[in-house]
């Protein structure tokens, strides 16, 4: 229930509200027959003493969420108890503030499924924080008891790891994953420079992406130790787009610091060092400005509506669509192919 859900659900509500309007910023106005209002949230969960217990409405606005960009008319959802496990990193617990007396797990696994079952959930989408491995997996375990698609939008590897992907299609259950791509993200930005450069005949000696930001997601990030798979992550989605490979000590791609005053705004600074025609040396530097929620919900909102395709069709296991919405699917695509997938899918 943070900062990426309330960019998604607040957004969603914005469509809503200006339907009449050509509706800007939409990747795919319908994915088959489902429209960006037929998406309901019916379930939601938090470990936030400040969310539980709160309607949805109320709980996309606590503290420390920043997005505020449209009032959301009054739900009868309520934010239930989840385990804490490893989603809560030392740098952002007093931000979160965690329920000091937690209920234990195995009494909240019970409550988690029958709320599901009860609210004929039909679609988890996991929105926890960096670095949250058990906690995803304790979610994608959750996914399958209750017989829910699962949309992974953070890099604990779930939908790109075959026996978590062989067990969603044992249950032909969808799954689609892992970290979000943004819709104009650093990680998207630079993947087609460096294929541009690639494509062109060049040389890649070196290159970096330093990314900068101001929500809880970046403060979270501080703690290096969970940072691990999601420098993975971002840094694969770039070097599959290269020709060759650079030396590990040429290329850096991660989160780099938190800038309080920030907000929600992510600055990324990227830069390509190479060769081109006759050896000649070049270099190619650009600043990225762009506001990390709504980012992620622009792609979030068609992973979900492709997961229901899913579910419609009964195809289980790994989609292949992740290619396009996911910085780590199973199987690295250029974005073109990936958005030929999605359509093609759609199409179907």
């Amino acid at each position: 229930m943070g900062n990426c859900f309330a960019g998604l659900i607040q957004g969603i509500e914005y469509y809503k509200k200006n339907k009449n309007k050509n509706p800007i910023g939409l990747m795919h106005k319908k994915i088959g027959p489902y429209d960006f209002c037929d998406i309901e949230f019916v379930s939601a969960f938090d470990v936030g003493a400040n969310k539980i217990g709160k309607t949805l409405d109320k709980a996309v606005f606590a503290s420390p969420n920043l997005v505020k960009w449209i009032k959301l008319p009054k739900s009868k959802v309520v934010v239930r108890e989840t385990p804490i496990l490893d989603g809560v990193g030392i740098f952002v617990e007093n931000k979160i503030k965690p329920l000091k007396n937690p209920s234990p797990i195995e009494k909240l696994k019970k409550e988690i499924e029958q709320e599901i079952k009860r609210t004929k959930t039909e679609i988890l989408v996991n929105y926890l924080p960096v670095g949250s491995q058990k906690a995803t997996e304790f979610w994608a375990v959750m996914a399958l008891k209750t017989n829910c698609a699962f949309v992974n939008c953070l890099p604990a590897f779930i939908a790109s790891d075959k026996k978590w992907a062989n067990q969603f299609a044992c249950r032909r259950l969808p799954i689609i994953g892992d970290d979000i791509k943004g819709q104009i993200g650093a990680t998207i930005v630079h993947r087609i420079l460096a294929k541009l450069c690639s494509d062109r005949g060049t040389t890649i000696d070196k290159t970096y992406q330093i990314n900068v930001g101001g929500n809880t997601d970046f403060l979270n990030m501080l703690e290096r130790t969970r940072l691990e798979s999601k420098k993975i992550s971002k840094t694969q989605a770039v070097t599959s787009q290269i020709n060759k490979e650079i030396p590990a000590d040429k290329i850096y791609i991660g989160p780099s610091d938190f800038i309080p005053f920030l907000g929600n705004m992510k600055l990324a600074f990227i830069r390509v060092e190479g060769r081109m025609f006759a050896d000649i040396p070049y270099s190619v530097e650009l600043r990225l400005e762009v506001d990390d929620k709504a980012n992620s919900a622009g792609v979030v909102i068609d992973a979900i509506r492709c997961a229901r395709l899913a579910l419609d069709r009964k195809i289980g296991g790994y989609l292949d669509v992740s290619s396009y919405f996911m910085k780590h699917p199973l199987v690295q695509k250029t974005d073109d192919e990936a958005k030929d997938i999605v359509e093609k899918f759609i199409r179907k």
